[in-house]
């Protein structure tokens, strides 16, 4: 195409996007751009903004259904607000799950009292809120999240791990760096090497890059791992009894993307998984008796996302967002 009919086509497009915004938000496009250090080109900028108003206007009618009580949890903008579905699911993927053999499901027995309450950060067990970038290797984060619980379980030491390790090294167990990538493969990858590098030694970078691991600078081996059976109740006494446990669940969802806070429930979510987080522990708002119940999940979308980088998420409501189909920890 002639150079000067692509750039009157540019002009064009930015022309009639820029008649659709809204002039009274110029002011929040800027301090948004400038809080997560967005910059466009000047064909971009139009298009950006569009997206944005139109993100931003889903997430304040939702908390005006929240204010009359239609949702029991809020929306808020964040670093994701310039992306369409279609960018964000490109960070997500539906995850290999098929493929993995379950030989070792754990199916425990509900004996005695569980505690109503559980929640391994106040106990240690739990890093720092991590960013995983536009790397989709939330999956990494999840496995080393699980790990670090248990090595603080045998050692009483909290070291922060490497997903980057996992992220570059893990090709030959069946992961796909940046594009793709199981926790299962990524457990097996750990247990085979015989540990995994701290992220100290091995930081992050948010793309694949060539494998740098080094035995004699392992901070955690592992000496297997365990799948929990697709049980909410299962799952229950894995988080009680066990620690931080290593899930997937369906994070496609605009709800997913923009939440704020409250316990998450999306009628839309199913069983298919397309994101991987760890499970810290459960709860319940108000009285139990209310069937309030949740999950709570850290995410690896960093601090600004959710509540300070976690979610509560419903907990006794069919497997909602199927947060008990892939749940896995690590031996240690």
């Amino acid at each position: 195409m002639d150079p000067a009919v692509l750039l009157a086509i540019l002009c064009l497009g930015v022309a009639l996007a820029a008649e659709s915004l809204d002039p009274s938000l110029d002011s929040e496009w800027q301090e948004w751009k400038t809080k997560y250090n967005k910059n466009y080109s000047l064909e971009e900028e139009g298009q950006r903004r569009a997206v944005w108003e139109e993100n931003r206007k889903l997430i304040k009618q939702h908390n005006s259904e929240s204010d009359q009580g239609k949702n029991g949890f809020t929306m808020k903008m964040n670093a994701f607000g310039d992306m369409t579905d279609e960018e964000y699911k490109k960070i997500m993927a539906d995850l290999p799950i098929s493929k993995v053999r379950r030989k070792k499901s754990i199916q425990q027995r509900i004996v005695g009292r569980l505690p109503k309450f559980v929640d391994w950060r106040r106990r240690g067990y739990v890093t720092s809120v991590k960013n995983q970038g536009r790397c989709n290797s939330c999956w990494a984060f999840s496995v080393v999240g699980a790990i670090e619980g248990q090595m603080f379980r045998k050692t009483g030491r909290l070291v922060s791990l490497s997903p980057q390790n996992l992220v570059d090294c893990s090709r030959p167990e069946g992961n796909l760096g940046c594009y793709l990538g199981s926790t299962y493969y990524a457990l097996r990858y750990v247990w085979n090497k015989g540990g995994i590098e701290a992220e100290a030694t091995y930081p992050y970078e948010a793309r694949e890059g060539y494998c740098r691991y080094r035995p004699e600078r392992s901070a955690a081996r592992i000496t297997g791992f365990s799948f929990v059976s697709s049980n909410e109740r299962d799952l229950m006494r894995a988080v009680a009894t066990i620690g931080p446990i290593s899930v997937g669940i369906d994070a496609r969802h605009r709800s997913f993307r923009f939440y704020r806070g409250g316990i998450y429930y999306e009628p839309n979510c199913s069983d298919n998984i397309t994101h991987s987080v760890l499970l810290v522990g459960y709860g319940y708002e108000g009285r139990e008796s209310d069937g309030r119940k949740y999950w709570l999940i850290k995410n690896s979308h960093g601090e600004g996302w959710g509540m300070n980088g976690y979610m509560k998420i419903a907990r006794d409501r069919n497997n909602h967002c199927g947060v008990a189909t892939f749940a896995f920890y690590p031996r240690v």
